[in-house]
């Protein structure tokens, strides 16, 4: 994929999104029915987890039954944030990358993540083209989604207040850069991918700005918890969280010690690459990409 032909990609550098949407944007209930689902779809312990927009590591801490944890995300300073949360330990290696041409060698993790972010993807299939490839045989892959036919949706086009339609299958662009997704339209998406759907947890059910004024939060995650399971029959709450697993029999792999070993030149390929203290180095091509404060920065080479 030419520069050209990369699609473009949703940028938070810079952004006080952690803050301004998640710690003063009343988002306390989200953030608590998410952690219920993340607790019901996510496999107990494991060795090596990507977590797919990582942003300032919301939910990174919630993923402890993993040996270690790679925080991918586009900007780094988000990154940096995710560093003041979690520290400098070696289970927490931060990378700066772009999802469609993902730096890491294929079928590296037992478990990914990609949480609010698929919503950011101009092209869906060939974002979890690149996750499926870096992912085990019989891996575990939380994906959340973005619903298309919601309640609210559905009622705002029947009273004719939308023009797009939430039965119809494509994507919706409602905002530059945020995509919703038919379910129907994503499953076969995934199925040719070569992801099978275990389950379905519809999420948010109760994301109406009156509700969450006067209702305190954990107990309207605790009814939100008890509508999670109604996905196994359909989806019409706005966020949408699946488990998936790559097909295939699942062989455990060593956790590698040596970093190097985790990364593949997201030009040519080539893997594995060359690490110094401040940079990283493909024999292969001669690009290079820096290593800064504890984070690897794929986004652009440095020659």
């Amino acid at each position: 994929m030419t520069d050209r032909d990369r699609p473009p990609v949703c940028d938070y550098e810079g952004s006080d999104y952690q803050t301004r949407f998640w710690e003063k944007g009343g988002r306390e209930y989200e953030d608590r029915c998410e952690a219920i689902a993340l607790r019901r779809l996510l496999p107990r312990k494991g060795q090596l987890l990507l977590e797919l927009g990582a942003g300032a590591g919301r939910n990174t801490l919630r993923y402890n039954g993993f040996e270690r944890v790679v925080l991918l995300d586009y900007s780094r300073t988000q990154l940096k944030q995710a560093q003041e949360l979690l520290g400098n330990s070696e289970r927490f290696i931060y990378v700066a990358a772009d999802i469609y041409r993902l730096p890491f060698v294929d079928g590296l993790f037992d478990a990914a993540t990609m949480i609010r972010v698929l919503h950011h993807m101009a092209d869906a299939p060939a974002a979890l083209g690149q996750v499926r490839a870096v992912m085990q045989p019989g891996a575990s892959f939380i994906l959340e989604f973005a619903n298309k036919r919601n309640l609210k949706s559905i009622l705002r086009y029947l009273l004719h207040l939308q023009a797009w339609n939430p039965f119809s299958p494509e994507s919706v662009e409602f905002a530059p850069l945020n995509f919703d997704f038919h379910p129907r339209t994503l499953h076969r998406l995934l199925a040719s991918l070569g992801f099978h759907i275990e389950r379905t947890l519809t999420v948010s059910h109760f994301r109406i700005g009156l509700l969450k004024r006067t209702i305190p939060p954990a107990l309207l995650a605790g009814l939100d918890s008890i509508f999670q399971w109604t996905g196994a029959f359909g989806q019409f709450s706005p966020s949408v969280f699946l488990r998936l697993r790559v097909n295939g029999k699942n062989i455990p792999s060593p956790v590698h010690k040596d970093l190097a070993s985790y990364f593949k030149c997201p030009e040519c390929q080539f893997s594995p690459l060359t690490i110094t203290n401040q940079e990283i180095h493909c024999p292969a091509c001669k690009r290079s990409w820096s290593i800064s404060e504890g984070i690897f920065d794929f986004r652009g080479d440095t020659e």
